[in-house]
């Protein structure tokens, strides 16, 4: 999907979710459930980059993501496994990230949903080194928890209600051990499973009002 920016519009910067999967991108994450197109019907200039398909490394991602980064400050939305992009971009350029929306965080460090995509990601063809650099991480993957304590900027998070193997409540509850300051939003399911459409429009306001804060 094409970033589409206009300067006279407060930047969003949302970026998918999604770990080698085929036909993850940003608008089948974004644009089909209809979030892109609500939040610029808001007046957000909405920016939803594709993140590298197979990707070797979370720097890797932010290496990528780093060029769509506008000229003045940007919040930032991200899904699933984009929240550990979403970090690491905030680690990288804390000046350039106002605010942070971490949605439906995807769950680090437990051993039944490490092993399940340890399988996917060598079937799929990933070296070792690659899936070992993708999986590691405490609360959030590729992120250690010192290195989440030390961001400043305001930070929202919105889990997966209900809660599932993937995307765990007890990830939100670390995150919000970890930053005392994080905002809890009401959860929802997560884009693109059939059931988040009748959330859109809460999940639209959730954002609206937070960004604008």
């Amino acid at each position: 999907m094409t970033p589409r920016h206009r300067t006279d519009h407060p930047a969003v910067l949302l970026i998918h979710g999604g770990l080698w999967e085929d036909g993850m991108d940003a608008d089948r994450f974004w644009a089909a459930p209809g979030i892109a197109a609500g939040l610029e019907h808001v007046g957000f200039a909405v920016l939803a980059p594709n993140r590298l398909q197979h990707p070797s490394s979370w720097d890797a991602e932010v290496e990528h993501l780093a060029p769509v980064l506008p000229g003045q400050s940007v919040s930032v939305v991200a899904g699933s496994n984009g929240c550990s992009v979403a970090v690491r971009l905030a680690l990288a350029f804390p000046d350039r990230i106002e605010r942070l929306l971490l949605a439906w965080p995807a769950t680090a460090a437990d051993p039944a949903v490490d092993s399940r995509t340890r399988i996917r990601l060598t079937g799929l063809g990933a070296s070792e080194q690659d899936i070992r650099t993708l999986l590691d991480g405490q609360t959030l993957r590729g992120v250690t928890d010192e290195e989440l304590a030390t961001l400043r900027m305001p930070i929202s998070v919105l889990p997966s209600d209900p809660e599932n193997p993937f995307h765990q409540r007890k990830t939100v509850d670390a995150l919000r051990r970890l930053l005392p300051h994080i905002e809890e939003l009401p959860g929802c399911p997560e884009p693109p499973r059939p059931d988040f459409s009748p959330h859109l429009a809460p999940f639209l306001a959730s954002v609206t009002k937070t960004i604008r804060q």
